[in-house]
């Protein structure tokens, strides 16, 4: 069960992934380039995973699956609007797809082929059903809020599948020191990264919570810190408390700092929010205080993928909200950073799982 940042009660909406209900659609990195070997596709797909988009291309033009470039990983249980690049050569064998699941909504030509992480971000339309009307105004108030101040950015549920048996999987195999072999293994293997993450997400939030929330004795008692160190935490205005040795990063995407001074860190909270650990090989690891908060989530034998900081608070942009009193339903449209959860966002506003 994930901490929650928000206090409120929890709000009863009738909330199921599926592709008429659950819409994403990719804010690429780049433009193409109209020019060059690649082929620029902009496809729609229907209830299929990334990795079956790229399979059934593979199948229909000969290609091996790693010529296939992609940015990121789309849901399944949703209608997905993303952007693929596949050698120019191999442009007259996709007329070979025929499944009604797959749309290339347009072509284009570029230089150089999608990466992953070749993204900026992610456009939602979600629609949530069983709203009743006298909730609207609590829910517009929460939505503002969440716009103004972030939230959490815990990896969502459908990262680590059924029961979350992909975890323990996951962890034999990075314990296991081979090389990983093809897309499952490093799927299974990033789960357990990304529960790492989690974890340690949890326990911050939890600790930032009570911090937040508490006054200093109650507080000094419950964390077993030095009263003095809880006094210059709470004039942190921010929820998210920053500890001495934080990696801090240029929001929405830049260079990273440490925290040497947090009051001055605090006051630039916005553009330089904290990141988390994702252990693995090359990963910049915390400092001072905040690597004693990170190390008990961090995984020295987790070397096969490589390691990164991802942002620990992120915020939604463009909220829009419309309302149909009739059908009781609400269409929420917003944009996340890339890597964010719509589901976490839902389950922030909801403040219970979805699942």
């Amino acid at each position: 069960m994930k901490t929650r940042y928000l206090n409120h009660d929890p709000i009863n909406f009738d909330f199921f992934q599926s592709s008429d209900r659950f819409f994403v659609e990719e804010i690429p990195l780049y433009q193409p380039t109209k020019k060059g070997a690649y082929l620029y596709l902009k496809i729609e797909k229907t209830d299929l995973s990334t990795l079956d988009l790229v399979h059934i291309i593979s199948k229909a033009t000969n290609l091996d699956e790693r010529d296939i470039g992609y940015a990121g990983l789309k849901d399944k249980n949703a209608t997905t609007v993303q952007y693929i690049t596949i050698p120019k050569k191999s442009e007259s064998l996709l007329k070979l797809i025929t499944t009604s699941k797959i749309k290339i909504l347009e072509k284009h030509y570029t230089k150089f082929p999608i990466k992953i992480g070749h993204l900026k971000a992610n456009h939602f339309s979600i629609i949530l059903n069983k709203i009743d009307e006298k909730s609207i105004e609590q829910i517009n108030k929460i939505l503002n809020k969440l716009q103004t101040d972030g939230f959490p950015n815990y990896y969502g549920y459908q990262r680590f599948g059924v029961q979350k048996q992909s975890i323990e999987q996951g962890k034999k195999i990075a314990h296991s020191g081979k090389k990983l072999k093809g897309a499952k293994e490093k799927l299974l293997v990033g789960a357990y990264q990304s529960f790492l993450f989690n974890e340690w997400l949890n326990k911050r939030v939890e600790i930032s919570k009570i911090i937040y929330f508490q006054k200093i004795a109650i507080a000094t008692k419950q964390l077993q810190y030095p009263s003095a160190l809880i006094e210059e935490l709470k004039t942190q205005k921010q929820f998210f408390k920053l500890f001495l040795g934080d990696i801090i990063m240029n929001y929405p995407y830049g260079k990273i700092q440490t925290v040497k001074n947090m009051q001055q860190s605090a006051k630039k909270f916005d553009s330089f929010p904290p990141t988390g650990l994702l252990s693995g090989s090359k990963a910049i690891r915390a400092s001072s205080d905040a690597y004693f908060l990170e190390e008990n989530y961090d995984d020295i034998e987790l070397q096969s993928l490589k390691g990164d900081r991802r942002y620990a608070w992120v915020w939604p942009n463009k909220i829009k909200k419309k309302f149909n009193a009739h059908t009781q339903s609400l269409t929420l449209e917003f944009d996340l950073l890339k890597g964010t959860y719509a589901t976490t966002f839902l389950e922030e506003l909801a403040q219970r799982e979805l699942y």
